[in-house]
């Protein structure tokens, strides 16, 4: 896309948004619609501070230039109201990053329709209000949709996308475009409360949260156990991945008897229930959520362990033969030898 885009809202999701499009050679102006008054000046020289310092933290992990980062820094433009109706009048899409209250959202659509051409896309970033409620307030909801960024925005590659039922395909397709072109990974779901990673992510947060309250373990020993044993691995292999890799009947059985231990919550998933009762139980099998042929199986298992060594190696969890100490055996005996009675020391 060359045509500039616009982002509604310069508090910190605007502002990541409009680092992230910079960055990724996008000309973008922030456009502040409160009326601050006399503190406007100060508000939005603020939020220049803060996109600059994102951007220079980019320089300080190699991954921009100092030689650069002017050049990223003027394809930025931050304006107040005063000047957000002509910023905002060429945009080829413009995304709205106001805070998360209905009616900041519902007067913020309505401005964007009145201040930009028919046929421009808007896409809302809303983390709670689903797209089709959204479009209510919208006289044209084909060219609505949301696009979920994920904090931090100017650094977290994910972005997920969920048009409504009247949502274009052609807006989708648009928005999903200028995403990759700036770097990010768009994924298209449906409006869903939560959308994908929120209403994964809610269920593992309060899972851990009650692991802690029933003296499981304290927060640092669960979240040392999320880092080196969850997060790694799921890095390279997705959640429905590592059902075929470790097959469903795995699943099956372990979420029964959680289920029996610690509640319904924790019962199979219908769908899981339906693999089992089909035979597919994933990569044995050649099929589960994903159809593997077994010709092509074990090189698809090298592939994946490769990447899952490159992750542990680049978080400095990938141990080499030649760096660990000479096992004695004392941790495992209680210090006690487990050399015969009157056997030499040599």
């Amino acid at each position: 896309m060359t045509a500039p885009v616009a982002v509604a809202g310069a508090g910190r999701m605007g502002q990541g948004i409009a680092a992230a499009l910079g960055f990724g050679k996008v000309e973008v102006t922030v456009v502040d619609l409160r009326d601050r008054g006399d503190a406007t000046e100060a508000y939005l020289g603020a939020a220049r501070a803060e996109i600059r310092l994102s951007l220079e933290r980019k320089v300080r992990l190699g991954l921009l230039t100092e030689a650069d980062l002017p050049g990223v820094l003027d394809r930025i433009r931050i304006v107040g109201r005063d000047l957000a109706a002509e910023a905002t009048a060429e945009a080829g899409l413009v995304f709205e990053a106001v805070p998360e209250v209905l009616e900041i959202k519902k007067a913020t659509l309505s401005w964007i329709e009145s201040a930009v051409g028919a046929e421009t896309p808007i896409a809302s970033t809303t983390s709670s209000f689903l797209v089709s409620h959204l479009a209510e307030f919208v006289a044209r909801p084909e060219r609505l949709l949301n696009a979920h960024w994920l904090n931090p925005a100017d650094l977290m590659p994910l972005v997920e996308v969920s048009p409504s039922a009247a949502t274009a395909p052609a807006v989708v397709e648009a928005t999903c475009d200028l995403l990759s072109a700036v770097g990010k990974t768009p994924v298209v779901c449906a409006a869903s409360p939560g959308y994908i990673v929120p209403r994964l992510q809610a269920l593992v947060m309060n899972e851990a949260a009650r692991m802690v309250e029933e003296g499981v373990a304290g927060a640092a020993e669960i979240d040392r156990a999320v880092r080196i044993g969850f997060g790694s691995r799921f890095a390279v292999l997705g959640l429905l991945e590592f059902i075929d890799w470790g097959g469903c009947d795995t699943l099956f059985h372990a979420s029964n008897y959680l289920r029996a231990e610690l509640g319904e919550r924790f019962g199979p998933a219908p769908m899981v229930e339906q693999n089992m009762a089909a035979g597919r139980r994933g990569n044995t099998d050649g099929g589960g959520f994903y159809d593997i042929e077994p010709a092509a199986l074990d090189a698809y298992r090298a592939q994946r362990i490769a990447a899952f060594a490159q992750v542990l190696d680049a978080t400095g969890q990938l141990h080499r033969y030649d760096n660990l100490p000479r096992h004695t055996g004392r941790a495992a005996t209680g210090g006690l030898s487990t050399r015969p009675a009157g056997g030499s020391r040599n």
